[in-house]
């Protein structure tokens, strides 16, 4: 867990990605990371996180979003399934340098990847629940943006119920939870 907490933009929730410049919908998938793919991950390239520890960690899945036939990774996202607790921790979230600040390439790529969280949770029998520790001074932003609530202390929050449905419907069309 990122000691600071999750601090990513949550720009547009559409249901894939919006090029910035044009308006143009293109369709994406969430994949599984593959070890060879983390050696084109570098901080000196504009990416915040070392992803290469965060793979390495036990427990830890990585996925990557992508525009469907394409290869080039558009955002990050490192998630644990805890099954005794019931739910996906969400560790590590991150749009690709290009997809990050007031000159960003697309929009919508952090809520695709947090609504793929949602829709992993539910297909695990954790009906949607997602947790993850926010910066402190972006817990009201969360709470107003995805409808996530602080479960425990100033920084816990969770997605699930009629939140974690309406992300998971917004990018799946009518999943069936």
């Amino acid at each position: 867990m990122s000691r600071s907490g999750i601090a990513i933009e949550i720009d547009k929730i559409i249901n894939s990605i919006e090029r910035v410049s044009t308006g143009e919908i293109l369709q994406t998938n969430v994949e599984l990371v593959e070890w060879p793919e983390m050696k084109l991950i570098h901080k000196k390239d504009g990416w915040n996180f070392n992803w290469k520890r965060e793979c390495k960690i036990p427990g830890r899945c990585l996925y990557k979003l992508v525009i469907k036939g394409r290869s080039e990774i558009q955002g990050l996202l490192s998630l644990e399934l805890k099954k005794n607790e019931q739910l996906i921790e969400m560790h590590l979230i991150e749009n690709a340098p290009w997809n990050q600040g007031k000159k960003k390439a697309f929009y919508g790529v952090a809520a695709n990847l947090i609504a793929f969280a949602c829709k992993l949770s539910y297909e695990a029998g954790f009906e949607g629940y997602v947790v993850f520790t926010a910066k402190t001074d972006l817990v009201n932003y969360y709470a107003e943006q995805m409808g996530a609530q602080l479960v425990q202390g100033r920084q816990r929050m969770g997605i699930f119920g009629t939140a974690a449905k309406k992300l998971v419907n917004s990018h799946y069309g009518n999943f069936k939870v």
